[in-house]
């Protein structure tokens, strides 16, 4: 007899000091119900990060060539259908590299540069808007390389300024947006140069 009632009573200060560490944090006890799954953490998905409208791609009409030289950060020279052409990028001027009655001006090179950087050598599709050449025969286009719309890159990484000549607007506006933020974070030439050039057609 009195050795159950020790066993009873060890086994009732078993339990009373398990309850302790249970109410001290020392045991961590899964709450759930007799015969019940764990349930799963709920999952956090990050917040969406803004994303800049995506740039037009290319449409239908737009044909493929290859570039054969660079002649500045707004001109190329391209072979197509046997031929070769110089195609002036539309809707956009960067600084004067090529023209020898002027010297080379502020941003110019780094103009030049980045266009290599872009088309040199490649296989780009060219797109017109709705004129087929400018006064000096120049084929004018739009220009995407490597998936990357050209024109607007170079207005929007502060290489080039807008330069809207009608009736070549289809951009126009899009443009304008790029340029106003490269202007108002200085990128490129305008935090690099003193007094950004002005646009061909106000030289």
């Amino acid at each position: 007899m009195n050795r159950t009632l020790a066993l009873a009573g060890a086994l009732l200060l078993v339990i009373a000091v398990g309850a302790s560490q249970c109410e001290q944090g020392g045991i961590t006890a899964p709450a759930t119900t007799p015969g019940a799954m764990p349930t799963a953490a709920p999952r956090v998905t990050p917040a969406a990060t803004p994303s800049a409208p995506a740039l037009p791609t290319p449409g239908p009409t737009a044909v493929f060539a290859r570039v054969v030289r660079v002649v500045d950060g707004d001109t190329i020279e391209v072979e197509m259908d046997g031929r070769r052409h110089t195609v002036r990028y539309i809707g956009i001027d960067t600084p004067e590299v090529a023209d020898p009655r002027r010297p080379v001006m502020c941003y110019g090179e780094e103009a030049s540069r980045r266009n290599r950087q872009l088309v040199e050598g490649k296989i780009i599709l060219l797109e017109k808007d709705v004129s087929e050449t400018d006064r000096y025969g120049r084929l004018l286009r739009y220009v995407w390389a490597d998936g990357v719309f050209v024109n607007a890159a170079l207005v929007q990484e502060g290489y080039a300024r807008v330069y809207t000549v009608p009736p070549d607007v289809r951009y126009a506006e899009l443009f304008r947006r790029l340029e106003r933020e490269a202007r108002e974070q200085g990128r490129g030439l305008w935090g690099a140069c003193p007094a950004p050039f002005a646009p061909a057609g106000q030289r």
